[in-house]
Protein backbone atom coordinates (compact mmCIF):
# COMPACT_ATOMS: atom_id res chain seq x y z
CA UNK A 1 0.00 0.00 0.00
CA UNK A 2 1.50 3.23 -1.15
CA UNK A 3 1.50 5.57 1.93
CA UNK A 4 3.02 9.47 1.96
CA UNK A 5 4.12 10.31 5.11
CA UNK A 6 1.96 12.72 5.92
CA UNK A 7 -0.93 9.45 5.73
CA UNK A 8 1.02 6.81 8.01
CA UNK A 9 0.05 5.61 11.30
CA UNK A 10 2.79 4.04 13.11
CA UNK A 11 1.49 3.27 16.25
CA UNK A 12 1.36 -0.55 16.30
CA UNK A 13 -1.55 0.06 18.98
CA UNK A 14 -3.63 2.42 17.02
CA UNK A 15 -3.23 0.02 13.69
CA UNK A 16 -4.30 -2.56 15.48
CA UNK A 17 -7.56 -0.75 16.54
CA UNK A 18 -8.60 -0.12 13.40
CA UNK A 19 -8.09 -3.89 12.46
CA UNK A 20 -10.52 -4.33 15.25
CA UNK A 21 -12.71 -1.60 14.28
CA UNK A 22 -13.64 -2.96 10.60
CA UNK A 23 -15.84 -6.34 11.16
CA UNK A 24 -14.86 -7.79 7.81
CA UNK A 25 -11.56 -8.20 6.25
CA UNK A 26 -10.20 -9.13 2.76
CA UNK A 27 -7.84 -11.91 3.14
CA UNK A 28 -5.42 -12.81 -0.03
CA UNK A 29 -2.96 -15.47 -1.20
CA UNK A 30 -0.98 -15.42 -3.90
CA UNK A 31 -0.83 -18.71 -6.28
CA UNK A 32 0.84 -19.87 -9.51
CA UNK A 33 -3.29 -19.74 -10.53
CA UNK A 34 -3.27 -16.06 -9.45
CA UNK A 35 -4.36 -13.99 -6.27
CA UNK A 36 -7.05 -15.43 -4.40
CA UNK A 37 -8.99 -13.52 -2.06
CA UNK A 38 -11.68 -14.29 0.50
CA UNK A 39 -13.43 -11.59 2.66
CA UNK A 40 -13.68 -12.84 6.00
CA UNK A 41 -14.14 -11.85 10.19
CA UNK A 42 -10.63 -11.60 11.07
CA UNK A 43 -9.68 -12.27 15.01
CA UNK A 44 -6.14 -10.29 15.54
CA UNK A 45 -4.74 -11.68 18.70
CA UNK A 46 -2.12 -8.64 19.79
CA UNK A 47 -0.37 -10.70 22.40
CA UNK A 48 0.95 -13.54 20.05
CA UNK A 49 3.99 -12.17 18.12
CA UNK A 50 5.68 -8.96 17.90
CA UNK A 51 2.98 -7.27 15.60
CA UNK A 52 0.16 -9.91 16.45
CA UNK A 53 -1.31 -12.68 14.41
CA UNK A 54 -4.54 -13.15 12.98
CA UNK A 55 -7.00 -15.77 13.06
CA UNK A 56 -9.82 -16.79 10.85
CA UNK A 57 -11.58 -19.62 8.97
CA UNK A 58 -12.76 -20.58 5.67
CA UNK A 59 -15.61 -22.86 4.25
CA UNK A 60 -13.50 -26.14 3.44
CA UNK A 61 -15.38 -26.17 -0.09
CA UNK A 62 -13.09 -22.78 -0.49
CA UNK A 63 -10.50 -23.68 -2.54
CA UNK A 64 -7.99 -20.92 -1.08
CA UNK A 65 -6.91 -23.14 1.15
CA UNK A 66 -6.08 -26.05 -0.97
CA UNK A 67 -3.65 -24.37 -3.59
CA UNK A 68 -0.39 -23.64 -2.14
CA UNK A 69 0.95 -20.16 -0.78
CA UNK A 70 3.55 -18.32 -2.79
CA UNK A 71 5.34 -15.86 -0.67
CA UNK A 72 2.77 -14.43 2.75
CA UNK A 73 -0.23 -13.68 2.90
CA UNK A 74 -2.39 -10.40 2.99
CA UNK A 75 -5.15 -9.55 5.08
CA UNK A 76 -6.57 -5.73 4.12
CA UNK A 77 -8.86 -4.21 6.42
CA UNK A 78 -10.57 -0.68 5.15
CA UNK A 79 -12.29 1.61 7.69
CA UNK A 80 -14.90 4.50 6.72
CA UNK A 81 -13.95 6.23 3.09
CA UNK A 82 -15.66 8.97 1.70
CA UNK A 83 -15.52 11.17 -1.62
CA UNK A 84 -13.70 14.67 -1.41
CA UNK A 85 -15.20 17.42 -4.28
CA UNK A 86 -13.04 19.89 -4.83
CA UNK A 87 -16.15 22.54 -4.31
CA UNK A 88 -15.06 21.88 -0.12
CA UNK A 89 -11.83 23.54 -0.71
CA UNK A 90 -11.25 27.03 0.33
CA UNK A 91 -8.61 27.03 -2.44
CA UNK A 92 -10.74 26.35 -5.54
CA UNK A 93 -11.96 29.99 -4.77
CA UNK A 94 -8.49 31.41 -4.15
CA UNK A 95 -6.99 29.57 -7.65
CA UNK A 96 -8.67 26.82 -9.01
CA UNK A 97 -6.02 24.35 -8.84
CA UNK A 98 -7.36 21.75 -7.14
CA UNK A 99 -8.97 18.08 -8.52
CA UNK A 100 -11.13 15.43 -6.61
CA UNK A 101 -9.91 12.98 -4.26
CA UNK A 102 -10.87 9.86 -1.62
CA UNK A 103 -10.88 9.83 2.14
CA UNK A 104 -10.43 6.88 3.84
CA UNK A 105 -8.36 4.35 6.57
CA UNK A 106 -6.91 1.29 5.66
CA UNK A 107 -4.69 -1.68 7.02
CA UNK A 108 -2.26 -3.87 5.52
CA UNK A 109 -0.87 -6.99 7.63
CA UNK A 110 1.22 -9.48 5.74
CA UNK A 111 2.78 -12.99 7.25
CA UNK A 112 3.32 -16.74 6.34
CA UNK A 113 -0.21 -18.65 6.43
CA UNK A 114 -0.78 -21.53 7.97
CA UNK A 115 -4.26 -23.46 7.72
CA UNK A 116 -5.38 -25.69 9.61
CA UNK A 117 -8.05 -28.35 10.53
CA UNK A 118 -7.15 -29.81 14.23
CA UNK A 119 -10.85 -29.44 15.72
CA UNK A 120 -9.50 -27.82 19.27
CA UNK A 121 -7.56 -25.31 17.57
CA UNK A 122 -11.01 -23.98 15.15
CA UNK A 123 -13.41 -24.47 18.45
CA UNK A 124 -10.54 -22.18 19.69
CA UNK A 125 -11.10 -19.54 17.07
CA UNK A 126 -15.22 -19.83 16.69
CA UNK A 127 -15.75 -19.34 20.06
CA UNK A 128 -13.17 -16.43 20.18
CA UNK A 129 -14.54 -14.52 16.98
CA UNK A 130 -18.43 -15.17 18.32
CA UNK A 131 -17.81 -13.76 21.61
CA UNK A 132 -16.33 -10.64 19.81
CA UNK A 133 -19.12 -9.96 17.79
CA UNK A 134 -21.96 -11.15 20.19
CA UNK A 135 -21.15 -9.14 22.82
CA UNK A 136 -21.97 -6.40 20.54
CA UNK A 137 -26.18 -7.79 21.08
CA UNK A 138 -28.27 -7.35 23.36
CA UNK A 139 -28.25 -11.34 23.63
CA UNK A 140 -24.91 -13.02 23.42
CA UNK A 141 -25.80 -16.30 21.74
CA UNK A 142 -22.76 -18.53 22.84
CA UNK A 143 -21.35 -21.81 20.79
CA UNK A 144 -21.91 -23.61 24.13
CA UNK A 145 -26.13 -22.74 23.38
CA UNK A 146 -25.78 -25.24 20.27
CA UNK A 147 -25.57 -29.14 21.06
CA UNK A 148 -22.56 -30.28 20.80
CA UNK A 149 -22.56 -32.59 18.19
CA UNK A 150 -24.02 -30.23 15.89
CA UNK A 151 -20.74 -27.68 16.77
CA UNK A 152 -18.68 -30.73 15.70
CA UNK A 153 -19.87 -31.24 12.69
CA UNK A 154 -20.07 -27.41 11.94
CA UNK A 155 -16.11 -27.89 12.89
CA UNK A 156 -15.83 -30.36 9.84
CA UNK A 157 -16.90 -27.71 7.38
CA UNK A 158 -14.63 -25.45 8.00
CA UNK A 159 -10.77 -24.86 7.67
CA UNK A 160 -8.89 -22.39 10.30
CA UNK A 161 -6.03 -19.70 9.23
CA UNK A 162 -3.53 -18.41 11.07
CA UNK A 163 -1.14 -15.49 9.97
CA UNK A 164 1.49 -14.13 12.77
CA UNK A 165 1.70 -10.34 11.37
CA UNK A 166 5.31 -9.77 9.76
CA UNK A 167 4.34 -6.69 8.49
CA UNK A 168 2.15 -3.98 9.45
CA UNK A 169 1.03 -0.69 7.72
CA UNK A 170 -1.35 1.25 8.55
CA UNK A 171 -2.88 4.60 6.67
CA UNK A 172 -5.18 7.72 7.32
CA UNK A 173 -5.77 9.83 4.73
CA UNK A 174 -7.71 12.77 5.92
CA UNK A 175 -6.93 15.75 4.20
CA UNK A 176 -3.59 16.01 6.48
CA UNK A 177 -1.87 17.75 3.37
CA UNK A 178 -3.99 20.39 2.87
CA UNK A 179 -4.23 23.65 4.61
CA UNK A 180 -6.59 23.73 7.25
CA UNK A 181 -8.78 26.09 5.37
CA UNK A 182 -9.34 23.40 3.14
CA UNK A 183 -9.79 20.91 5.81
CA UNK A 184 -12.41 22.96 7.37
CA UNK A 185 -14.45 22.73 4.27
CA UNK A 186 -14.11 19.14 3.48
CA UNK A 187 -15.05 18.34 7.36
CA UNK A 188 -18.40 20.93 6.66
CA UNK A 189 -19.12 18.98 3.56
CA UNK A 190 -18.35 15.84 4.62
CA UNK A 191 -21.22 16.26 7.74
CA UNK A 192 -24.17 17.10 5.42
CA UNK A 193 -23.88 13.66 4.09
CA UNK A 194 -26.59 11.69 4.47
CA UNK A 195 -23.76 8.71 4.51
CA UNK A 196 -22.61 7.18 7.54
CA UNK A 197 -19.07 6.61 6.15
CA UNK A 198 -19.08 10.08 5.09
CA UNK A 199 -19.65 11.62 8.54
CA UNK A 200 -17.55 9.12 10.27
CA UNK A 201 -14.56 10.43 7.78
CA UNK A 202 -15.66 13.88 9.28
CA UNK A 203 -15.11 13.47 12.17
CA UNK A 204 -11.63 11.89 11.65
CA UNK A 205 -10.04 14.76 9.81
CA UNK A 206 -7.41 16.62 11.91
CA UNK A 207 -7.90 19.93 13.53
CA UNK A 208 -6.05 23.26 13.65
CA UNK A 209 -3.45 21.87 15.86
CA UNK A 210 -2.85 18.78 13.53
CA UNK A 211 -1.79 21.54 10.35
CA UNK A 212 0.79 19.83 8.19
Amino acid sequence: MYTPPAFVVDDKSEIHAMMRACRIATFITATEEGPVATPLPMLIDADEGESGTLYAHLARPNPQWQIPVLGDGLAVFMGPDAYVTPTWYAAKAEHGKVVPTWNYTAVEAKGPVEFFDDPARLLDIVKRLTELHEGETANPWSVADAPPAFIGAQLRGIVGIRMPISRLTGKRKLSQNRSEADRTGVRTGLLESRRPSDRAIAGMIPGPSSSS
